[in-house]
């Protein structure tokens, strides 16, 4: 049974070469990790690893050079400069295949540090708002250290560990990060009408956080029966939920309730998961298996990239080598959703960087990733209009590709276009 304890005594525990998981996004237990820290002096050789997390990531500071050495699946805004610097290090993985990682101990782990929920009448304490890979690293860590936090949402699926399996408990009630929801842009909203007008009623929709996103959801108000399967969500879906556009009537897996495996937004959105039996938390191995994903009728999987190049690759993780995000699940979903019945594959992006540049180019630039290839793209959507790249040949997409691309650029693209493959309107 779990040790009510301090964060100090709780860490005590950990020694010297330990591999430690710590919880993922507004799941991260800051109280935890800031006793980790302070516990640095009598440490040397601990690995750290996680996916995106909010709140500080100070192991990464230059100071603990040879105590703590980070190595992410996922590059949050926290540590990205600490991966450029080559003080934390980065794994290219599909998301669905984390949980593999811990239980083959292709990474084995000692430690992992999470947040729950206060425990039930039965035991039961909750992950709360992120099961994605934790429930692996739980299951095959010697030591599991838990943040004890009232404002953690109760969820129900892969979310419950018992206390018993928990080792020890730190009671702290840290407010759960959020996520600001900005106003729609022009832009957005554009790319927003552009996308729905691609999703069918009774469609399964993935898509993740930011204003397209949002976007797209705020221009689906008079569709019917759309379900939710999907690694992340946010506030967007609440007020489809609310008027019973969202309400997962055709899906096949989890019919009604709402899959994710993670979720990141307002207090409102973490009281509307709080004991919610139609929200379903799962494991990121099942939420992300595209054999899972395309049993759901027509998938439509939203998705945005850094750029694009005119035969349809998508760069997703990096600005050239310099590595920005990570692959995630894109792949995962983009694949699931062509395979479904009616799926859609679609990746929505504004034409053109802050600074102007065209995300829309002739060719990725030197060292970028290619997260998403050119055979799993169905469809690229701007604030032009929609590009259908499925089936097309090389000079095809090209022309595809310039006609949603920024004005501004169309003509050096369709020159870049012509040189390499005599392509032209």
């Amino acid at each position: 049974m779990a040790v009510i304890t301090t964060a100090e005594e709780a860490l005590s525990h950990v020694k010297s070469g330990d591999r430690i998981y710590i919880h993922t996004a507004t799941a991260a237990p800051q109280a935890l990790v800031k006793a980790l820290v302070n516990r640095s002096d009598t440490l040397r050789g601990v690995q750290i690893y996680h996916l995106h997390t909010e709140g500080e990531a100070p192991y990464v500071e230059d100071k603990y050079e040879g105590i703590f050495t980070t190595h992410v699946f996922f590059i949050g805004k926290n540590v990205r400069k600490a991966v450029a610097t080559g003080r934390a290090a980065y794994v290219p993985v599909f998301l669905s295949e984390i949980p593999a990682l811990f239980r083959r101990e292709i990474i084995p782990l000692e430690v992992t540090l999470i947040t729950v929920s206060p425990p039930d009448q039965h035991g039961f304490c909750s992950l709360g708002t992120s099961v994605d890979a934790t429930k692996a690293a739980i299951e095959m860590s010697e030591l599991v250290i838990a943040q004890v936090n009232r404002n953690m949402p109760r969820t129900l699926g892969d979310s419950q560990i018992h206390m018993s399996r928990i080792h020890y408990m730190v009671e702290k009630d840290d407010p759960i990060p959020e996520a600001e929801v900005l106003p729609l842009s022009d832009l957005s909203l554009q790319i927003g009408k552009y996308v729905a007008s691609l999703i069918e009623n009774g469609a399964t929709l993935q898509m993740g956080i930011g204003e397209i996103p949002n976007a797209v959801l705020a221009s689906l108000g008079h569709h019917r029966d759309l379900g939710i399967h999907t690694e992340m969500f946010s506030d967007g879906i609440l007020p489809l939920v609310e008027s019973g556009v969202i309400n997962g009537k055709y899906k096949r897996k989890y019919p009604g309730k709402i899959v994710g495996t993670f979720a990141m937004g307002s207090r409102n959105l973490y009281d509307f998961i709080n004991d919610n039996p139609a929200v379903a938390m799962l494991e990121c191995s099942y939420v992300n298996d595209t054999s899972v994903i395309r049993q759901n009728p027509k998938v439509t999987a939203i998705n945005s990239a850094i750029e694009i190049d005119i035969t349809g690759q998508v760069c997703a993780d990096s600005i050239g080598t310099y590595m920005y995000s990570g692959v995630g699940g894109q792949m995962d979903f983009i694949r699931g959703a062509s395979l479904s019945e009616g799926g859609k594959a679609i990746i929505a992006l504004p034409s053109t960087t802050s600074k102007g540049l065209s995300r829309i180019v002739p060719l990725l630039k030197e060292g970028a990733g290619v997260v998403t290839t050119r055979a799993h793209i169905h469809y690229v959507v701007t604030e032009y209009g929609i590009a259908y790249l499925y089936g097309k040949d090389m000079k095809q997409r090209a022309v595809e590709l310039i006609r949603v691309a920024h004005p501004d650029h169309r003509e050096a693209l369709t020159k870049a276009a012509f040189d390499r493959y005599r392509a032209s309107k």
